[in-house]
């Protein structure tokens, strides 16, 4: 009787998956496309169906490429479990890490982590994606995400790594032309620089003051000529005057350290937005993620604003 499915088909479909294309999985396996479309065309007349729908342009998976992938992924991280588990692995971390990470934050702070740990534990490999939105939490595509919030998801380990305060600042230069707010509700007469970043509503921004019983929350609808999806832009263009911005601190602390920018309403707080490291329950017990989370922790402890 002949295999369905061959073990060295699960990583190579996870690979293939996760780049997206023959051409990216080539370059990624370090084959040439034709391997990667023999050993796809093999894999699809062993199992008897599809698995990859493939155009000129793109590939997408079919319904029973997604349930093969689903699988693939589960088979093989409870490999690497029971590897770590087993050998010498569990003092010394080994195998594939698949992170992601939002673009700014992820180029800035994630990657030089990255580069740090990968030095410290060789046998780790790490594969980074940036992207806008955070991927959903039940997608399996990533070991650990990098997230601003804590998730509401009771299914996901969620360990905080940092603070993360989001100011509003603009340029001195700004303020004296316009005028210094002094109320969230004078934000509406201002030029705000506006981040479309994950699920939150664009476009509102929600500021509080005062504790307990006490304590108030204002929403104010923001209004501006200028808006992007990528954090650095968005304080390039409130560093060149063009408006208020809300940003992390971790993000503009050096400008207003040097005087380029200025913190506004100040006695208002925004909404928590620390820092998470977010992965799977039935990956707690990996020696690699604990590893990164541990190491990333301490990293960004010694960064942070506030530390």
């Amino acid at each position: 009787m002949q295999d369905t499915v061959l073990p060295a088909d699960l990583r190579f479909f996870s690979v293939l998956a996760m780049a997206g294309s023959l051409s990216a999985a080539a370059r990624e396996m370090g084959l040439t496309t034709a391997a990667v479309s023999k050993h796809l065309a093999q894999m699809e007349s062993r199992a008897g169906v599809p698995l990859v729908n493939r155009t000129t342009r793109r590939m997408t998976l079919t319904p029973e490429g997604e349930l093969y992938l689903e699988h693939a992924r589960r088979i093989l991280d409870e490999i690497d479990e029971l590897s770590e588990l087993l050998g010498s692995s569990k003092r010394r971390p080994e195998g594939l890490l698949r992170v992601n990470a939002t673009l700014g934050f992820g180029r800035s702070h994630v990657a030089p982590v990255i580069s740090k740990f990968v030095r410290e534990h060789p046998q780790v490999s790490v594969q980074l994606q940036l992207s806008v939105m955070p991927p959903p939490l039940t997608d399996d595509s990533f070991d650990v995400c990098i997230r601003f919030g804590e998730p509401p998801d009771t299914r996901v380990v969620a360990r905080r790594l940092a603070a993360n305060s989001r100011l509003l600042c603009a340029t001195p230069g700004y303020l004296k032309k316009r005028g210094t707010p002094v109320t969230p509700h004078d934000l509406a007469k201002h030029n705000c620089v506006g981040i479309r970043q994950g699920d939150e509503a664009y476009g509102v921004w929600r500021l509080s003051s005062g504790s307990g019983a006490a304590r108030k929350t204002e929403t104010v609808k923001i209004r501006g000529n200028l808006t992007t999806n990528d954090g650095e832009i968005a304080v390039n263009w409130a560093l060149d005057g063009h408006g208020i911005l809300m940003r992390a601190e971790w993000d503009v602390r050096p400008y207003l350290e040097d005087g380029r920018l200025v913190q506004v309403l100040a006695g208002w707080q925004t909404p928590n937005a620390d820092i998470f490291a977010v992965y799977s329950q039935r990956h707690q017990m990996s020696n690699r993620i604990r590893s990164f989370v541990d190491f990333i922790a301490r990293e960004l402890a010694d960064i942070s604003p506030d530390a």
